[in-house]
């Protein structure tokens, strides 16, 4: 792939982003509230997983109580 190339993928997914929220999650949300109603924020927040910090949920309470941010996980 050549740099413009690159450069022009870059572009496209930042106007047409095709992560699995743009992809499944907000669709679903959205056909959710127009068939029974409710919030769409409320059916995303509940479709979407919650991110994987690495961190247990004791490690997350220790963080908050120290008042630090935790740190972010590798890749």
């Amino acid at each position: 792939m050549t740099q413009a190339e690159f450069q022009r993928w870059g572009a496209f997914f930042r106007e047409n982003p095709f992560d699995d929220f743009h992809r499944y999650h907000r669709p679903a949300g959205l056909i959710s509230v127009s068939l029974g109603g409710g919030d769409v924020q409320d059916k995303l927040d509940w479709l979407r997983p919650p991110p994987d910090t690495g961190h247990t949920g004791a490690d997350m309470d220790l963080f908050k109580a120290a008042g630090i941010t935790p740190p972010r996980k590798e890749i």
